[in-house]
């Protein structure tokens, strides 16, 4: 929930995100590794600090290719602190398809696109309805 003032969103009474700065660079050296495929995984929050990722859930069998990584989420875990998804786009451009957005909207709260080349100015967060949201690294 956020409230307008002069017609701007009011971020105080979001949640604030973060990751670890150990869980970025994870990230980051995955998509490397599948490049030029996408990489795909989970995101999972520390069990003390709801707020922040700390670390990667790979699934098996998920499926990578130029345009895609698709996940065999029957394989997820029953595990409540995963909240959200990852994954990296070969291209420049961090922001979201319309199958990104179709994965935001069911599975997850945060979700992280990271695009090459795969560094700390080539990602971004968005929230499940595909609004960009920063994500502190911590």
């Amino acid at each position: 929930m956020f409230f307008l003032r002069n017609n701007k969103r009011d971020i105080s009474k979001e949640k604030r995100w973060k990751i670890r700065r150990s869980c970025l660079d994870l990230l980051f050296e995955c998509a490397k590794d599948s490049h030029p495929y996408e990489f795909g995984g989970l995101l999972r929050v520390d069990d003390e600090f709801k707020d922040t990722i700390t670390e990667l859930v790979v699934l098996p069998g998920t499926v990578s290719g130029e345009s895609h990584a698709i996940f065999k989420l029957h394989m997820k875990p029953v595990d409540f602190s995963i909240i959200g998804t990852v994954h990296s786009h070969p291209g420049p451009s961090s922001n979201p398809s319309k199958a990104d957005l179709e994965l935001f909207r069911k599975h997850g709260k945060i979700h992280v696109i990271v695009a090459a080349p795969y560094n700390y100015k080539s990602w971004k967060g968005y929230d499940y309805k595909g609004n960009e949201t920063e994500i502190l690294v911590v």
